[in-house]
């Protein structure tokens, strides 16, 4: 039976700061020690996610049993499988692979009535969670397999731990965001420049 949610809300935590949805995905938890934040708590924030995400289909307001479960597993595995692959290791893709031949989308033939012809459809499944998270190991795939790697960063801030895909024309980009890290961290080497010069 599906969890009933009422019209979840987005983690006030979540951050899109990616520039890629799977690292988005892998950045629904953060941080280091006390300021640690997770994002899914449950099924319907996992549901809240997605549909901040913008790859919720909008006819789902239920969300499916064993989403928190199934999403906590691809968080980890799409973790693992990019740290694998920029260090040149092999890692176990079972979870990604999972979600994407049981949330992978149905095909049909259809007779459209007012063109007098047969037409092939395709249908999302979202009536589980392999289904709703299927576009997030879709996106994983993409990233592992045509984006050069070396452009898949960590925030340089000393205590962050966003990932990001960095699409600056000069590939020197070094914060998760300006907003979040980028302004901290050069306020605190200004601070330190201003001490050593005292």
């Amino acid at each position: 039976m599906a969890e009933k949610s009422q019209a979840p809300q987005a983690s006030k935590d979540a951050l899109f700061v990616g520039d890629d949805l799977a690292l988005d995905f892998i950045n629904t938890r953060y941080g280091v020690g006390p300021a640690q934040r997770e994002c899914f708590a449950d099924d319907a924030s996992v549901l809240a996610w997605l549909k901040a995400a913008g790859v919720l289909p909008e006819d789902v307001d239920e969300a499916p049993r064993g989403l928190l479960k199934l999403a906590l597993r691809l968080r980890e595995s799409a973790k693992a499988l990019i740290g694998a692959a920029r260090s040149g290791n092999e890692a176990d893709a079972a979870v990604v692979n999972h979600v994407l031949e049981a949330g992978r989308a149905a095909r049909a033939l259809e007779w459209d009535g007012a063109g007098k012809a047969f037409r092939a459809t395709t249908r999302r499944r979202h009536d589980d969670a392999a289904g709703l998270l299927e576009p997030v190991a879709q996106a994983l795939v993409t990233l592992l397999t045509e984006t050069p790697l070396a452009l898949v960063r960590q925030c340089e801030a000393h205590d962050c731990t966003l990932l990001f895909h960095d699409m600056t024309k000069s590939h020197r980009r070094r914060w998760c965001s300006m907003a979040v890290c980028g302004n901290r961290m050069k306020v605190a080497a200004f601070r330190s420049r201003q001490k050593t010069g005292e």
